[in-house]
C-alpha cells in the first residue's frame, strides 16, 4: 500500500513540476487572458487581478515558482505535507477560476464535460489524503519530530532500540526518494526539450485559454457611438456565423460546417471573447434569439442585441415576430434586409411601416436593412424613416463579384444563376457608388454589413472602406480566433481613416 501512495505522491510532483517548466521556458506565457476570461462566483477576483499589469508579473511568477517547488518537493519527498497544502491551495485557485459547474460550465469555459468533480478537484483531493497519511517523505517527517537529520552515531546509548531502528528506516527512505533524482533529470530534460521546440503545451493547466484568446494583443479601447440610447461599440458582431448563414456562393458545405463549429458553448465562449475584447453589441436573425437570451441569463451580460425580424412572403403579418422580440427584451429590433427588398419589390411598404411604429411604440429603437439601396430611396419617398439604417456597404474589385453590367436591383432577393456573369451569392452590395451617394446624405446613423463580401475582401481593406464612405457602425462576423485581430484592425482604421467626409451620426 506504501509503495502506491509514493507512486501516486511522485505523479502529482511530476505533473506540478512539469506545468511550471513549461511556462518558465515559454517567452510568452502569461495567465493574463487565463484570469481576465474566468466566469462565476469568484470571477471578480481574477479579473481585478487580471486589470494590472504588476498584479499579472507577481501571479505569473507565483504561479510558476509555486508549481516547481511543490512539483519538487512531491516528487522527492521532502517537507510533503507542506508541499501537499500549498498544492491544494494552488489548485483551489485553478478550480474556481473556471469551476466546472454554474455558468462556468453552462458557457463550456471549463475543460472537460463533468460536474463539480472535475480532475482538478481529484488531484487536490489527493493531496489532501497525502496531507493526512504516513508517507510523507523524509524530510518534514524527521523534522517533525525533532530529530532533523541526525546522524545514527549522536543517538544515546540509552535510547530505545526501536528509536535507532526508526531512524535507519528513515535514512533508508531518504536514499529511496534520492534514486528518483536521475529520473526527474531525465524528465525535467525532456519536458524543457519539448517546451523550446514546440513551445507552450496548450494541454497543461492555465495554458489552453491563452491559446483561445489573446486579450493581452488589444492595442486599445474600442471606439463607440449612439445608436438611439444605446452606447455600441463601431464594430459589432453579425449573427451570420452563428445562425450558419455562410454565404459560401458555390460551396455548398459551408453552412453545416459553421453550424458544426459554432455549437451553443462555443456561442458562448466567442460571446464572452467579444466582451472581453469590447465589442459590446451583436446583431442576430431572428432564430438566434432563444440562444441569446439563455447567454445574457446564465452570465447576466449586459452585451446589446439588435433582432432582425421578418418573412419573405406577401400575406406574412410581422406583429407576432416583433411582439415576441420586445417581450423577451431586445435592445433594438430591425426590419431583416431581405425581407425588406421582398416588400419594397412586391408594393408591401405599408408592413415595413407599421413594423417601424410597433418598434417605436415599445420605447424601443427601430431599424430597417437592405442589401438594395432602392429599398430606402422608396421607402423615404412614402415618408418612412427608421432610426437607423443597416446597409450592405463594399466595394466590387474582388475576382467573385459578377460584372456591374449584369447587376440588377433586388437581385440579391432574388434566384441565384449557375452563371458565373450573373449574381451567384457574391455581391451583396450591387451598386456601391449609389449607396455611397445615400449615405452621404443621410442624416441618421448608418450601419455597414458585409463589408467584406462574405470573406472576399480583408478586413484592413474592407473596415476602411466603409468607415470612408460614411458607415457610423460596421457589423462583421467572426469566429473566436478573428475577434482580437479585427477589433485591433478596426482601432487601427478608425485613428488613421481620412478621406472621409459624411460626419458621424452617432
Amino acid at each position: 500500500m506504501k509503495w502506491i501512495i509514493t507512486v501516486i505522491r511522485t505523479a502529482i510532483g511530476w505533473h506540478f513540476l512539469y506545468e511550471g517548466i513549461v511556462k518558465c521556458v515559454a517567452t510568452n506565457w502569461t495567465s493574463a487572458d487565463y484570469l481576465a476570461g474566468t466566469r462565476g462566483m469568484a470571477s471578480w477576483f481574477y479579473h481585478f487581478l487580471a486589470g494590472s499589469p504588476v498584479a499579472v508579473t507577481v501571479v505569473d511568477w507565483m504561479n510558476i515558482i509555486g508549481l516547481i517547488v511543490i512539483g519538487l518537493a512531491l516528487f522527492l519527498g521532502v517537507f510533503v505535507r507542506w508541499a501537499s497544502l500549498g498544492g491544494v491551495v494552488l489548485l483551489a485557485l485553478y478550480y474556481f477560476a473556471y469551476p466546472p459547474f454554474g455558468v462556468s460550465l453552462a458557457m463550456g469555459v471549463h475543460n472537460g464535460s463533468v460536474f463539480i468533480f472535475d480532475q482538478i478537484f481529484i488531484e487536490a483531493a489527493v493531496l489532501v489524503f497525502l496531507f493526512f497519511s504516513k508517507e510523507q517523505g523524509y524530510g518534514l517527517r524527521t523534522a517533525n519530530s525533532g530529530k532533523g537529520f541526525k546522524s545514527c552515531r549522536n543517538i544515546p546509548t540509552n535510547e530505545p532500540q526501536v528509536s535507532r531502528n526508526a531512524e535507519t528506516l528513515s535514512r533508508r527512505e531518504a536514499l529511496k526518494n534520492l534514486v528518483t533524482l536521475p529520473v526527474l533529470g531525465g524528465l525535467g530534460l525532456g519536458a524543457y526539450h519539448t517546451a523550446k521546440k514546440y513551445g507552450v503545451d496548450v494541454m497543461s493547466g492555465a495554458t489552453i485559454q491563452v491559446n483561445r484568446m489573446a486579450l493581452s494583443e488589444l492595442k486599445g479601447e474600442l471606439p463607440k457611438g449612439m445608436l438611439g440610447p444605446h452606447e455600441i461599440s463601431r464594430l459589432t458582431l453579425g449573427g451570420n456565423l452563428i445562425g450558419g448563414w455562410s454565404h459560401g456562393r458555390d460551396l455548398l458545405y459551408t453552412d453545416q460546417l459553421f453550424k458544426a463549429y459554432n455549437s451553443e458553448k462555443k456561442i458562448f465562449e466567442t460571446l464572452t471573447l467579444c466582451e472581453q475584447a469590447g465589442v459590446n453589441c451583436i446583431n442576430i436573425g431572428y432564430s438566434t434569439m432563444p440562444v441569446m437570451m439563455k447567454y445574457r441569463k446564465l452570465t447576466g451580460s449586459k452585451i446589446k442585441v439588435i433582432v432582425q425580424c421578418g418573412e419573405s412572403k406577401e400575406d406574412a403579418d410581422m406583429t407576432p415576430l416583433v411582439a415576441k422580440a420586445i417581450d423577451n427584451g431586445m435592445d433594438v429590433i430591425q426590419v431583416q434586409g431581405g425581407c425588406c427588398d421582398f416588400m419594397v419589390r412586391t408594393g408591401h411598404l405599408d408592413k415595413i411601416g407599421a413594423m417601424v411604429e410597433q418598434v417605436r411604440a415599445a420605447g424601443l429603437t427601430a431599424g430597417i436593412g437592405a442589401h438594395t439601396i432602392d429599398s430606402f430611396i422608396l421607402l423615404e419617398e412614402q415618408g418612412i424613416v427608421p432610426d437607423y439604417y443597416m446597409k450592405t456597404m463594399h466595394h466590387d474589385n474582388y475576382w467573385s463579384a459578377h460584372p456591374r453590367e449584369n447587376r440588377k436591383p433586388f437581385e440579391v432577393d432574388g434566384p441565384e444563376s449557375p452563371d458565373h456573369n450573373m449574381y451567384h451569392n457574391n455581391c451583396f452590395c450591387p451598386f456601391p457608388d449609389r449607396t455611397i451617394e445615400f449615405v452621404s446624405k443621410c442624416k441618421i446613423p448608418v450601419m455597414g454589413f458585409k463589408v467584406l463580401a462574405a470573406g472576399a475582401i480583408k478586413p484592413e481593406d474592407g473596415f476602411r472602406w466603409a468607415f470612408r464612405n460614411g458607415a457610423d457602425f460596421i457589423c462583421v462576423g467572426m469566429f473566436d480566433f478573428q475577434v482580437v485581430k479585427d477589433v485591433n484592425i478596426c482601432i487601427d482604421t478608425l485613428q488613421k481613416l481620412t478621406g472621409r467626409t459624411r460626419q458621424w451620426y452617432a
